[in-house]
């Protein structure tokens, strides 16, 4: 990792707006077809549906505690449930009509960020240890300590044929496809790593390939857990990161190099999603402040897989 004053000072104070006020430590942001937004309320347990203006919600579903949501083609949101760990496909009516616990004999223990991939199959990361294990750290020990087992698993989604991609990872995290659908990236939130992997069909090539870092100091110097968590691309194949405790959205251009970062009104940006009707506005959760922000760059949001 690169660390130096000048990739510290690499930094755009743009604007952002309050777009909704009074959500439970958020994540998982989906923008739905009609604009409107779905995302997670992880401190009350809730999937929530917000309006397009952002002044009206309902509770979709409680499921106990909600991380990542992705879109199916049929208009069903598929979730990253972390407190009964299982990925859930539901309608916007709260019906669940799948579950999904285990992959290739693996448990699932936090299953956390998701995302469609070209071929119709679901990438899901498991940050490796279980969120009462994770959340109930007792001094002197700290997160940086604990023994975790981070996966990336590719599912099936109408069949569950699962296929562990990867393990090991220190708390695996946000997860994105890049522009032409044939790279899959990973975050590593406890080392402040990005990976990318190749995928090529149904096969994956070459294994995990390093591909930058997020982080002006490494996150174990914060005291508190720090690093990357959820991802989205843009038109022009830069990443943009919510960056944990750091408190600011990282962009990393195609050779993984630091191109700006984003001061934010918050110090724990948890996801980041692109709004559908004006592609170049950002929605962000952030959960130091219980808010969603927008606020508007320079380039495109890269159009989702379903």
């Amino acid at each position: 990792m690169q660390e130096s004053k000048e990739l510290a000072l690499v930094t755009d104070m743009s604007t952002t707006i309050i777009f909704c006020e009074d959500v439970n430590d958020p994540e998982g942001p989906v923008c739905l077809p009609d604009g409107s937004w779905v995302i997670t309320e992880m401190g009350r347990g809730i999937i929530t549906h917000i309006s397009a203006d952002g002044k009206t919600r309902r509770k979709v579903a409680h499921t106990g505690r909600p991380n990542g949501l992705a879109l199916d083609t049929n208009g069903d949101l598929w979730v990253a449930e972390s407190k009964f760990p299982s990925l859930l496909r539901m309608d916007l009516s709260g019906a669940v009509t799948s579950l999904i616990k285990d992959c290739a004999d693996l448990s699932f223990l936090w299953p956390n960020d998701i995302c469609f991939g070209p071929d119709g199959a679901i990438y899901m990361t498991d940050s490796g240890v279980f969120l009462d294990d994770f959340e109930h750290i007792k001094p002197p020990k700290t997160a940086y300590d604990v023994s975790i087992d981070g996966r990336v698993f590719k599912i099936e989604p109408f069949n569950g044929e699962c296929q562990v991609l990867d393990r090991g990872l220190r708390f695996a995290n946000g997860i994105a496809l890049a522009p032409g659908g044939k790279t899959l990236f990973v975050s590593e939130t406890l080392t402040g790593n990005i990976y990318s992997y190749t995928l090529d069909g149904s096969e994956f090539h070459n294994g995990r390939q390093y591909f930058g870092n997020v982080m002006i100091k490494p996150p174990v110097q914060h005291r508190q857990v720090a690093g990357p968590d959820g991802m989205a691309f843009d038109v022009d194949g830069n990443l943009y990161v919510a960056v944990l405790a750091q408190g600011d959205i990282t962009v990393l251009s195609p050779d993984g190099s630091i191109k700006t970062r984003y001061d934010i009104d918050g110090t724990f940006p948890t996801n980041v999603a692109f709004d559908r009707d004006v592609r170049n506005r950002i929605l962000i959760t952030e959960g130091s402040t219980n808010r969603l922000l927008m606020m508007e760059l320079p380039s495109e949001g890269m159009p989702l897989y379903y």
